[in-house]
């Protein structure tokens, strides 16, 4: 049936190429072509329609102004599918002129996200200086309820620096890091103005480096970056700024009413969510940062001179269950309404790298208790097998060459110790979310780079939103 039906419009074609061999005769004989131009796009004949766009464009050119946009927007498609970029957004920005006079503002809307796409516009980067890693993000911003929300491209983790502990000690790697990075974003051409570059709030306040150490490290860092490109290290930012922005960076806005934000970290646990999904400057934020994380879990019992794993792990349980609920997750106005809770850190992708690596190509994956409980008796009594888990039954090559790209990264990332010490405050964290009413709880792949990328979806929503108010179009 199929071939009938290639059969019998390659025959329309060839019967058609002597009639369309010249520009259509009238406005009707041009909506035919426009028409036929579709369907051939659809069969993926692209260069045939761009022909017969053109022979029908001068029949409805200042006649038509509906037809004429719809012809420079399918030229603008058609163009774009053979790449050649510049014809198709010099066409694109004819149609959306053309719809936003007619005022067809969903149609000019419509061609707009296509010209931003094209263009690069909606590509963008971030690196995030921490105290013991740098990361990259870049990704793409998609149109998505109302807001724009990310499609990450790319993400590369540079891991075991140590700012913190010795400026000078670290300067070399952090220099070769943040060089690794740059290069990376030249890779995909972004613009300098849509690359966002910040210390984390571990180095900003970090009580190891004193203001002089922290000063020269940032005078260090900034000599890496290109001359004249105006890109800056951004050193202001707060915990609590980091976590309402990890919040609008890991959490999609469409969900905002019924989730929150939940951050296992290497110094510090955070919990933060959103009023209502309306804009970010008139959106009430409420957070809480407890002063414990992984590392200082790690830090506490390590000096009490335990290395057995088992006598270690109950150590860190001693410590654990001396934390109180209500510092861990607080009672906090509105989080018993919000059922679910997104969750991100290290230790949160390690037990789904570890324990559902059939998922590696999954965004959203639920983790119960279970599944944590699980986790900390493996990472105590059957290490070995917990971070080497069996791949075989994964049939999907490339979800399979990702799990095993995920589990070597956490196997470099996390020690038995530090698996230990997050899975024991992961669970005690649960626990106190739970306080609060049964939760949800889903690991958010790709959530220790959220407040990076909150950043930008914070600017691009709030110039979106100011755009539209005007009547205008988005088109920076």
């Amino acid at each position: 049936m199929k071939q009938a039906f290639y059969l019998c419009l390659l025959m329309l074609c060839a019967s058609a190429n002597s009639v369309f061999a010249q520009e259509a005769r009238s406005v009707n004989q041009a909506i035919h072509f426009i028409k036929l131009a579709n369907t051939l796009r659809a069969v993926r004949k692209s260069d045939e329609s761009i022909s017969l766009l053109k022979r029908a464009l001068p029949a409805v050119a200042s006649k038509n102004p509906y037809w004429e946009a719809v012809t420079n927007e399918m030229l603008g498609l058609c163009y774009n599918e053979t790449e050649d970029y510049a014809a198709a957004i010099r066409h694109l920005e004819l149609a959306r002129a053309q719809f936003a006079k007619l005022k067809y503002v969903a149609s000019a809307w419509g061609v707009n996200e296509v010209l931003r796409d094209i263009s690069g516009k909606n590509m963008y980067a971030g690196i995030q200086i921490g105290a013991s890693d740098v990361k990259l993000a870049i990704f793409k911003t998609q149109y998505e309820s109302d807001f724009y929300e990310k499609d990450i491209r790319s993400v590369i983790n540079v891991p075991d620096l140590d700012l913190t502990a010795n400026a000078n000690a670290g300067l070399q790697k952090g220099q070769i890091a943040l060089q690794t990075c740059l290069d990376s974003i030249r890779q995909y051409k972004i613009p300098n103005e849509r690359v966002f570059i910040v210390f984390s709030s571990e180095v900003t306040g970090s009580k190891k480096l004193s203001q002089e150490a922290k000063k020269r490290l940032y005078e260090q860092l900034a000599a890496v970056l290109p001359e004249g490109s105006q890109l800056q290290i951004d050193s202001t930012l707060t915990p609590a700024r980091e976590a309402e922005l990890f919040t609008i960076g890991a959490i999609p806005r469409k969900v905002w009413p019924t989730t929150s934000a939940l951050n296992i970290g290497a110094n510090s646990v955070t919990i933060g969510y959103f009023d209502k999904a309306v804009s970010p400057s008139s959106t009430p934020f409420h957070y809480n940062t407890a002063p414990v994380g992984v590392n200082t879990l790690v830090s506490q019992v390590d000096a009490r001179a335990t290395t057995h794993p088992e006598a270690f792990g109950r150590e860190v349980q001693q410590v654990v269950n001396s934390l109180n609920e209500s510092a861990l997750v607080p009672v906090l106005p509105g989080l018993a309404q919000r059922r679910t809770v997104g969750v991100g850190g290290a230790i949160v992708a390690a037990l789904v790298a570890y324990l559902y690596p059939e998922k590696a190509f999954t965004t959203a994956v639920p983790v119960s208790m279970a599944d944590v409980t699980t986790f900390k008796n493996l990472a105590l009594t059957q290490y070995e097998s917990l971070i080497q888990p069996g791949l075989a039954g994964i049939e999907d090559y490339a979800t399979r060459d990702k799990a095993s790209q995920d589990i070597r990264l956490m196997q470099n990332r996390l020690t038995r110790k530090q698996l230990i010490a997050g899975a024991t405050l992961l669970e005690a964290t649960f626990r106190a979310c739970n306080k609060t009413g049964n939760k949800r709880f889903v690991f958010i792949r790709d959530a220790d780079i959220g407040w990076v990328t909150g950043k930008f979806l914070e600017t691009i929503n709030f110039e979106y939103e100011s755009t539209i108010a005007k009547g205008s179009l988005y088109t920076r």
